[in-house]
Order: C-alpha cells, then structure tokens, then sequence
C-alpha cells in the first residue's frame, strides 16, 4: 500500500523531479501552487514508478490531480483507482490537459469520460508582446501606460523582503475597494501570505510598481518550465489608469531580462468570474490551455 502524506514546504525536493519532468505549462503542475494553495484544496502526495501522486478536496469533493511525471500512466492510474475504492469515492482526475486526455485514452481506452473545465482554461500569452504591448489589438495598453508614465514619476523595482511589509499594506487597501469581497478573496489572501514567508524556498520572484513615491501594484510569479513563466498573484490599483497594464509590461519585461528562454507567460485561469474573463481576453491570449476533469467510467 502507498504512503500518502499531507504536502509541506520540505516536500519541494521530493516534488520538483516531478514538474521538471512533465515540463507542463499548466499553472496547476508547480510547487509553487501547490504549497500556496494547500489550505484550500488540502493535498496529500505520494508517488508510484515515476510518477507524482496527489489527492485533494475541490468543492469539499475528492480528486487527484494528473499524475505527473515520466513512465507509463497505468501504475499511477490504478494506485489511485484502488486508494478511491478504498475510501468509497469515484476515481476523477483534475488537471487534465489535451496531452494528459490522450494518454489516458491511450491506456483506457473508453474508460474514460472527460468534462471540460472552462472556468480552469489558462491564459497563455506571449512573453514579447506583454513586454512591449506592440500590434494593433494592444493599442488601449499601451496608451495606458503612456498616459502612466506622463502623469507620474514611477519605477517598477524587483520585490525583495524589504518590500513584503509594503505590498502587504497596499495589498490591505487594494481589498477595501470591495464593497463586497469577491469569492475566494480570503484564500488568496493567505496563499499570498504563504507565498512571502517561503518566499527563497519557493523560488519565488515578483515586483513592485511605484507611483510618487506610493506602491500601486505589485506581482509574484515562477518559471514553471522550460519556456514559461506563470504570473501568481497581480494586483494594483484599478483606480489608476494604467496600473495594471505597468505591473503587466514591466513585470513581463523583468522576465525576459531574467530568463532570456522564456516564450510564455501563463497568467493563470478566470474562475468563472465575467469581470476577470474579460481582464484577462483584453491582453489578447495567445491560447488558452483547455483542461478536464477526467472521470472513471462505471
């Protein structure tokens, strides 16, 4: 019988072969994720022949997450058919991209049934043109952030824990702009604080955008694979014009300076919600990388 255990930040080193193996541009196949999310989704991890397994609560209902790694997926697939048929839930696999979908075809055939998962779809966007806004679809960006730069003296420095007590307290306040706090909003909230305290362990990497000398946005994102970067956590202030687009660009180009192999920027899904589907499609995506939920037929 495998040995599941609840994730903790010392699991980094058993987990990383893993995601670099898979080399998903998936936001969901991180250590990053998926430390920072545990207490929403409270994972516990085991592996089998190569494979990384994870069993997590979304909805207060039982999943896994596609087993990840290298090998063939049936002993992954059949370690966690047997765990679900001892704790009485059928098996439903998350997380499952167009590429995991045709191995398990491949391995099962018609023994699996799929349910698209619109509101996890990722945002996938070439790294260049949030770096410069450039093209004709682009054009509102970039005339906010020219707008930006006339109207205030600014910098986008790289964030470091001197600056953690700052974007926390702009962070406060950017939450106050809530009459009503959307859904989630106290999860994220602790998934960032998460983030902070482990941030070197983690491998974190963000920054921060001044405006007058006050912060008004800040980021935090993680090379994820061999050609993409995902984007965390954005906030700033909707209430400046061009804010976000500035945190975007600059965060984007701070990237590119870093990681000169970087393509793709992931900026992660929409959660179902109008406002955030309409952020995100505004920056024009260059894909959206669909995901399913995979479900064990009979």
């Amino acid at each position: 019988m495998l040995n599941f255990h609840r994730v903790s930040i010392t699991d980094k080193p058993f987990v990383d072969p893993f995601t670099l193996a898979e080399d998903s541009r998936s936001a969901d196949f991180n250590f990053g994720n998926i430390y920072m999310w545990d207490t929403v989704y409270r994972q516990f991890i085991s592996s089998v022949d190569g494979r990384l397994l994870t069993e997590l609560k979304y909805d207060e209902k039982p999943f896994f997450a596609f087993p990840i790694g290298s090998g063939g997926v049936q002993p992954a697939v059949e370690a966690m058919a047997e765990r679900a048929r001892m704790e009485g839930w059928p098996l439903r696999v998350r997380g499952v991209t167009e590429e995991h979908r045709g191995l398990l075809e491949a391995a099962y055939p018609g023994r699996f049934e799929f349910a698209e998962d619109r509101d996890c779809f990722d945002y996938i966007y070439l790294a260049e043109k949030l770096a410069s806004f450039s093209g004709k679809k682009l054009h509102a960006k970039r005339n906010f952030c020219n707008r930006f730069e006339k109207e205030h003296d600014w910098e986008f420095r790289p964030l470091t824990r001197e600056l953690f007590p700052t974007c926390m307290e702009m962070l406060g306040f950017w939450q106050r702009e809530f009459e009503e706090p959307p859904e989630g909003l106290e999860e994220e909230h602790g998934a960032i604080i998460r983030a902070l305290m482990r941030w070197e362990t983690l491998g974190l990497e963000g920054g921060a955008l001044f405006a007058d000398g006050m912060c008004v946005g800040f980021t935090i994102g993680e090379q994820i694979s061999s050609d993409t970067f995902d984007v965390h956590f954005e906030k700033a202030y909707a209430g400046i014009p061009g804010a976000y687009p500035m945190v975007c660009r600059e965060f984007a180009r701070q990237v590119l300076d870093a990681h000169p192999e970087i393509v793709y920027l992931n900026r992660e899904d929409d959660m179902g919600r109008e406002n955030l589907r309409s952020a995100k499609q505004s920056y024009y995506p260059e894909f959206l990388l669909k995901k399913y939920t995979a479900r064990l037929a009979g």
